[in-house]
């Protein structure tokens, strides 16, 4: 890969950080897909010892990755996204893979393949932690940012992709109560202004 087909990978790519997705931050913005791209990759990171049998460093690659497309075509919501729309992404970020050098591009199309097939133990682990990231990012944000169908989604998403470990479970059980907490809160604030 030439210096230019560097940067011009790069400067495709870092869109991500100006892509919005439909979760807001604690301070009331729109988060960006980088940045929940970023921690996503930091949860991989941090699991190393409680998933002694994956490989993390695979894993923080899905991570990294796994939005890539989004950086041409934009973030739509897990609730709203259809086949047609996830085929557009996948297209999206070959065309991405296509800038990079020849081995770049093999990896990250070796990755993404398996991110869709969903059979390795790397790409489980990475599309539950995707899927938890959310939720957990909507726990952190103001409850006036939900939408009426959020409130069940904050308990039903992700929990068929944690059902293969008992450690994602149990994390997906106390993200849980974080959110039966935060509704309580908010109703209990909604009392005392009636």
């Amino acid at each position: 890969m030439t210096p230019r087909e560097f940067l011009d990978f790069l400067g495709a790519a870092g869109k991500l950080k100006t892509a919005y997705r439909h979760n807001f931050t604690e301070e009331g913005r729109r988060e960006s897909v980088a940045e929940h791209s970023w921690r996503l990759a930091l949860m991989a990171m941090t699991l190393r010892e409680d998933f002694p049998e994956v490989d993390i460093d695979r894993v923080v690659k899905m991570c990294v990755i796994h939005d890539l497309g989004e950086a041409v075509t934009g973030d739509i919501p897990c609730f709203l996204k259809t086949e047609a729309d996830e085929e557009v992404e996948k297209r999206a970020a070959e065309g991405l893979f296509e800038k990079l050098g020849e081995g770049a591009r093999e990896e990250f199309s070796g990755l993404y393949s398996e991110m869709e097939r969903l059979e390795t133990e790397e790409a489980k682990l990475y599309k539950a932690l995707d899927c938890l990231e959310a939720v957990i990012s909507h726990n952190e944000a103001d409850i006036s940012t939900w939408e009426p169908h959020e409130y069940e989604l904050q308990f039903s998403h992700g929990t068929d992709k944690v059902a293969w470990s008992g450690w994602l479970r149990e994390l997906k059980a106390e993200i849980d109560k974080d959110t039966r907490r935060k509704i309580a809160e908010a109703d209990k604030a909604d009392n005392l202004i009636i």
